[in-house]
């Protein structure tokens, strides 16, 4: 137990393990291992996962996996996404959905400005989020990230 752990009762314990949380272990340059947990934001724990489709529970996954990677870019970089399965290259990602019970769908431009979108099968779910450069070099880089969050908060309320 670290400095700043806090004790559980038993309750709680049960109950933290029953909510979903991302986990990740980052390795510094320095070879400093730092874990990092995060627990499901309070709007999207409102309904149980049970009452979830797996293309609703992917798509909210995939919103705060976007913002995350968006937290950690310059200004002169979006977040774009990587495709497996071919030379299609990469989609700078306009938007996001899902059709449920089973489908998700990413909406964007290629890096070389044509309309695109993806619709993908929640067990064929591969994303790489990768850092395009901004598509507007006069203006700033375009962050989806908080504008997926907001919808999906207004959809749960």
């Amino acid at each position: 137990m670290t400095v700043g752990d806090k004790i559980k009762t038993t309750a709680e314990a049960l109950e933290a393990s029953a909510l979903p949380e991302g986990y990740a272990v980052h390795v510094l340059e320095d070879g400093e291992a730092v874990e990092e947990t995060h627990p499901l934001p309070e709007v999207l724990a409102k309904r149980k996962l049970e009452d979830k489709s797996p293309a609703e529970w992917a798509y909210e996954r995939m919103v705060l996996y976007i913002q995350s990677f968006e937290e950690q870019l310059d200004g002169d970089h979006e977040v774009g996404m990587g495709l497996t399965g071919g030379d299609v290259g990469a989609l700078r990602i306009q938007g996001m959905g899902y059709f449920a019970p089973d489908l998700i769908t990413f909406y964007g431009t290629d890096m070389h400005g044509a309309k695109s979108q993806i619709v993908q099968h929640v067990s064929q779910l591969n994303v790489m989020l990768v850092a395009a450069p901004k598509e507007n070099t006069a203006g700033n880089a375009r962050r989806i990230g908080f504008g997926l969050a907001a919808q999906l908060a207004q959809k749960q309320t």
